[in-house]
């Protein structure tokens, strides 16, 4: 079983306005090249984060960074990005970007690569979300149809966790909604050799 890689935590901190952001770097792997191709994906998308938040925004009060590790073994690194900030008005606002990758290649994941090229993905996670929104009782802001091909996702243990932003699906108060689903639940439309077929228990 392969070993998890050594995460480091970074830091971007100043004081007026209040910045304070950790974010992880791979280190220590095998090719140089894979390591390097790694963290400039995770920077690329901190960054997106960082701008979409208002780092340089004029108004910015404060701006607080933290990131989380869901999954680092069997060759699969998945970890969440979220950041916080606060321009004034009634409260601030969170974002979260998750990113799943293949330590072996490098490869960093969309959802729709994770699953067979006919599976119809969509529709069945859809479902299997939509009948966990009854029994949670979940509150809408609208009526939900499907989740988006491109949905945000993290891999967590033995599950496939699809989540939705602040405010996509539900009201400020119940935050990011998360839809958890076993992996070998949808092992008949997992992509053969792809990352998901390694999280499926023995």
């Amino acid at each position: 079983m392969d070993l998890p890689v050594r995460i480091e935590t970074k830091y971007i901190r100043k004081s007026s306005p209040k910045v304070d952001v950790t974010y992880p770097l791979v280190t220590n792997l095998t090719h140089p090249a894979l390591e390097k191709k790694i963290n400039a994906d995770i920077l690329h998308e901190l960054n997106k984060l960082l701008i979409e938040q208002g780092f340089y925004n004029e108004h910015l009060l404060e701006l607080i960074g933290y990131y989380e590790i869901k999954t680092n073994e069997r060759g699969v690194l998945s970890l969440s990005l979220i950041v916080y900030s606060f321009t004034g008005g009634a409260h601030g606002l969170t974002v979260s970007k998750s990113l799943t990758f293949d330590i072996k290649t490098g490869k960093q994941y969309v959802l729709s690569v994770l699953f067979k090229p006919v599976s119809n993905y969509v529709k069945v996670l859809s479902d299997m979300i939509e009948k966990k929104m009854v029994e949670w009782n979940v509150p809408l802001l609208e009526d939900f149809t499907q989740i988006r091909s491109d949905q945000d996702f993290y891999i967590a243990d033995h599950s496939l966790v699809v989540y939705f932003q602040v405010y996509e699906l539900t009201p400020y108060v119940y935050g990011f909604p998360y839809f958890p689903i076993s992996i070998k639940d949808l092992e008949e439309i997992v992509r053969e050799g792809g990352i998901l077929e390694k999280m499926i228990p023995f």
